[in-house]
């Protein structure tokens, strides 16, 4: 639905910080440093600057498409000659602005980004209000194609809103029949993921998990989970979490134990990380726009 001026405000505060945030953290991204110096730094100044991060910072290797973010005690660092995309999201009172970037270590991941950039570029250069998503599919995939890699054909941008980053529309990058259409007045984050032209070019569910979400308190049996799951409510709502955000609220050992118990409960879910299906690297850019009748304006 569309917004009245109040909340549109809300909207562009999130994106200046969100795109100063990605601007500052661009040049940071270096060979052999730590993950989870990245995310913590890139959420240390989404907060100084006045906003919320509205999920984890996602900080994803190669292969790795989305939905990976630092535990609690990560060691791993970013290794040389890799692909890396940073996707990051701020919130005020719950209007989300998304975002992402690639920084690549070797020419083929260089060439990636230009082609997931460009794809990004020409839809928000030609997007307005009715266009039908099966236009901006296509659009994102003859873009990539033209340079000589595939668009990952199951990754898809999306409309957010209030406390939600996936609030209903999905945004394709591949082209199909798609009557569905983009609406004047709606915020939509578009993000076209590429790889490389022998790459099978979907994503699957990998088993590791490192950010989560409310869903609803259930009945829970301990004190422990009780607590934890107010904590978690009070605080992200409905928007995802990471763990390490949830240090603190109890003790370690007690917290592992209550933190399975909202899992094993359903008062939370867990995403799994999403990995290209035949292991080849992945680049993805990312901006959130407002659309208007005759175009758009770039929050970020």
């Amino acid at each position: 639905m569309p917004y009245d001026k109040e909340e549109l405000e809300k909207f562009r505060l999130s994106g200046r910080i969100l795109r100063e945030t990605r601007e500052e953290m661009r040049g940071q991204i270096k060979e052999n440093i730590p993950l989870l110096e990245v995310c913590e730094k890139t959420e240390a100044l989404i907060r100084n600057k006045g906003g919320k991060p509205a999920f984890p910072v996602n900080v994803s290797i190669n292969e790795v498409a989305a939905h990976y973010t630092a535990p609690p005690g990560e060691t791993a660092t970013i290794p040389e000659g890799s692909t890396v995309k940073v996707d990051i999201g701020v919130q005020i009172d719950g209007y989300v602005t998304d975002t992402a970037f690639t920084v690549a270590f070797s020419p083929e991941g260089r060439s990636m980004i230009v082609a997931a950039e460009l794809a990004l570029k020409t839809i928000t250069d030609n997007i307005h209000g009715g266009m039908e998503l099966s236009k901006i599919g296509s659009l994102a995939e003859t873009t990539i194609k033209n340079r000589g890699f595939k668009p990952i054909s199951n990754l898809t941008g999306h409309s957010v809103g209030r406390y939600l980053i996936h609030a209903g529309t999905s945004i394709p990058s591949v082209s199909g029949y798609n009557p569905n259409k983009v609406h004047t007045g709606e915020v939509y984050a578009v993000e076209p993921f590429v790889t490389l032209p022998d790459a099978i070019a979907r994503v699957d569910d990998y088993p590791q998990y490192t950010i989560y979400r409310f869903l609803k308190a259930k009945s829970l049996k301990t004190d422990s989970a009780k607590k934890l799951v107010k904590y978690i409510e009070s605080n992200f709502h409905t928007l995802p979490f990471a763990e390490r955000w949830i240090t603190g609220v109890l003790p370690k050992e007690t917290s592992k134990v209550a933190f399975k118990e909202l899992l094993s409960s359903k008062s939370i879910m867990a995403y799994p990380v999403f990995i290209e299906a035949s292991r080849k690297p992945v680049a993805q850019a990312e901006h959130t726009m407002l659309i208007k009748e005759d175009g758009c304006e770039v929050l970020t």
